[in-house]
């Protein structure tokens, strides 16, 4: 199992651990987030670089995994991951650089899977 793979199973195996305690708010609360990156006044891959940046500069490499995927899935470019990686750097400063190479190395590895 490579990266990707082992990331998105972790991933569903918990999210379903998390969902099947039945809490109302933690249900609410993932519905909102799912609602979030849905196109509206922005495009969703304009929204899916915003979290991008937001979780760099929070510092959460599993959020970062997140977005890179759905980013691969609806076509970003490597120019505009680059200039969103400048922004998420910029304003988060040089602690966001370890993320940066991790977000990199993982971006290689989806773009490799895709080609």
């Amino acid at each position: 199992m490579d990266a990707v793979e082992e990331f998105n199973a972790y991933r569903e195996k918990m999210n379903n651990a998390i969902m099947a305690e039945n809490n109302l708010v933690i249900k609410r609360l993932f519905n909102l987030d799912t609602n979030t990156y849905k196109a509206g006044a922005l495009p969703s891959q304009t929204k899916e670089l915003l979290g991008l940046v937001a979780s760099m500069v929070l510092r959460c490499d599993d959020c970062i995994k997140y977005h890179l995927e759905k980013c691969v899935e609806q076509g970003t470019t490597k120019a505009e991951l680059f200039e969103a990686f400048s922004v998420a750097n910029i304003v988060g400063g040089t602690i966001v650089i370890p993320h940066l190479r991790r977000a990199v190395e993982y971006w290689q590895l989806l773009t490799q899977r895709n080609d």
